[in-house]
């Protein structure tokens, strides 16, 4: 099991990241490009295992900002592609 060194009590943060995590793949889930689909699920798996060694507070409080960033802009441009 690949625990994080994340402190639980960090301000919710072990929580807080695998939540942002499952909206980001469940978002990408939706969209209809097979092709597409594989590309950001690599991507997002990516991203949070090459920062899932961050222990800073600051960082991972930007981190978490960025990814909620990238997760709404994911959701706008499948509402347009839907539209």
């Amino acid at each position: 099991e690949g625990d994080t060194v994340l402190p639980p009590n960090l301000f919710g943060g072990r929580q807080q990241i695998l939540l942002l995590y499952r909206r980001i793949l469940q978002t990408i889930w939706q969209v209809p490009n097979d092709c597409d689909c594989k590309y950001l699920k690599d991507w997002a798996r990516e991203e949070f295992k090459r920062n899932k060694s961050a222990t800073e507070e600051d960082t991972i409080r930007m981190m978490i900002t960025q990814g909620n960033m990238q997760l709404k802009e994911l959701e706008k441009t499948l509402a347009l592609a839907k539209s």
